[in-house]
């Protein structure tokens, strides 16, 4: 009998999930006045850093934007949407713009470090990497560590709806400008994707509308 409560709560848990994807969508107008809470935002921030990414090697790192004056600039350079001034926080995807190998290292030893092993153990794993990612041109390295940023933008989106907080994912914006103003491009790195995290406001009509997906006989073929 305890057995089979679990089982109910699990399958509980897992609608749970789907009523709160039902929920969320891409928020057009934030409520300004409520702020996500240092609880939640250190929730949302371990949801990230347990996000996947290739090889485990994380070549990314999020800026959490909250000064006004930065943000007012950052909405200028998003084409005056008012998301990125409106929300609470406003989350900065930003991929390792330069291939280094040190980078790989730094993985290596934290593995190292964290399991306990040595690092001759892992080395071979590390040079693999290296090997692999050395294959790549400029171009498709970059490309490559943008996608990176995207996985982690979904268990921000994920979580944002298990807590109800809204989110909006954002590629409309001047990459180069949210380089400059964020000062990005002198620490290697590039603005990919924006997240504005906060709550949404009552006047804002689409999350009113029915949500449009392709139904699952569209979207799913078993092979």
């Amino acid at each position: 009998m305890e057995k089979q409560i679990v089982i109910n709560s699990n399958k509980l848990n897992k609608m749970e999930f789907i009523e709160n994807l039902k929920w969320r969508y891409a928020t057009k107008k934030f409520d300004s006045q409520r702020i996500v809470s240092e609880k939640d935002l250190k929730l949302l921030k371990e949801a990230v850093q347990l996000s996947v990414s290739s090889y485990g090697l994380q070549l990314y790192k999020v800026l959490i934007v909250e000064d006004k004056s930065l943000r007012e600039q950052l909405r200028e350079a998003s084409w005056g949407q008012s998301q990125v001034t409106e929300a609470s926080h406003l989350f900065v995807f930003c991929n390792f713009s330069e291939h280094k190998e040190e980078y790989i290292d730094n993985y290596i030893n934290n593995i190292a470090l964290t399991q306990q092993i040595a690092i001759s153990d892992i080395q071979g794993y590390g040079d693999f990497i290296k090997e692999s990612l050395g294959r790549k041109t400029i171009s498709e390295w970059q490309s490559w560590s943008k996608q990176q940023t995207y996985l982690s933008l979904a268990n921000l989106l994920n979580a944002c709806a298990e807590l109800k907080i809204d989110a909006c994912p954002m590629e409309g914006f001047d990459a180069s400008a949210y380089n400059e103003i964020l000062g990005l491009d002198k620490r290697g790195l590039n603005a990919s994707v924006i997240a504005p995290v906060g709550y949404r406001s009552k006047e804002d009509k689409t999350q009113y509308r029915k949500k449009v997906r392709k139904t699952m006989e569209e979207l799913f073929e078993t092979v």
